[in-house]
């Protein structure tokens, strides 16, 4: 954990002191992970489970990719169906996500791409981060996942900043019993959180949970006329 000193910082008079984001479309463009990471990850995901699928780490996400799926046995081809299947429907699974970061960390590393940041995120994380706030991540990626990603962004490696990560192991996004772990997790109470995600029924889970909740509506997308959240266009519009 990064030792910075620790500042008050507030929303409606209630102190903040951890912010936890989620990734697409809060601290980057939905239409990477869609247009680029996915399609990446679906070409060589049959290759990868063949050449990779005896190494423990990746027989271990296979079968719980079976399990998931009530296969009791299945060939290795078959779970690549599986697994072409469910990135097709964009489907929230723990074991696909991890299989898919290990696929993302070649192309990270081979240069094939690098990950999208909203142009004022970097800055503005910098600042919440020098201005004592903890920061972490809570996406339906990977942990490992996440940490390429702000390893290899654009803005270059944001991983200094991040206390800690957070994904569907720790539970579903839209259920609030997930945002009490991470309370828990990075012992501190719910009201001195603020969870920033463009998701409203995530917010709604995080609020019901006790955390403050930021909506991020980023262009073109406009803030209904009564927001059940605070509604930001950007990191920049948000006001601790």
């Amino acid at each position: 954990m990064l030792g910075f000193p620790h500042r008050q910082r507030t929303i409606a008079m209630i102190e903040i002191r951890a912010i936890v984001t989620d990734i697409e479309g809060t601290t980057s463009s939905i239409s990477f992970v869609r247009d680029v990471l996915f399609p990446y990850a679906r070409k060589r995901l049959p290759a990868f489970v063949e050449t990779h699928g005896d190494k423990p780490d990746v027989q271990h996400w296979l079968h719980e990719a079976a399990r998931e799926a009530g296969l009791i046995e299945a060939s290795r081809q078959e779970v690549i169906d599986l697994l072409l299947g469910w990135i097709d429907a964009d489907r929230k699974s723990t074991a696909l996500k991890a299989l898919q970061g290990m696929i993302w960390k070649d192309g990270y590393a081979a240069g094939d791409y690098r990950a999208h940041v909203y142009p004022e995120v970097a800055a503005r994380l910098r600042g919440w981060r020098a201005d004592g706030l903890r920061l972490f991540v809570y996406s339906s990626g990977s942990v490992p996942a996440q940490q390429l990603f702000f390893r290899y962004s654009v803005a270059g490696d944001l991983t200094p900043l991040f206390a800690g990560y957070f994904d569907t192991e720790t539970g579903p996004k839209r259920v609030a019993a997930s945002y009490r772990r991470i309370a828990e997790a990075i012992d501190e109470q719910p009201r001195h959180i603020l969870f920033l995600s463009d998701i409203e029924e995530e917010l709604d889970a995080a609020r019901a949970a006790g955390l403050h909740t930021g909506w991020l509506l980023r262009p073109p997308l406009e803030s209904p006329a009564a927001p059940r959240h605070r509604a930001y266009a950007d990191f920049d519009a948000i006001e601790l």
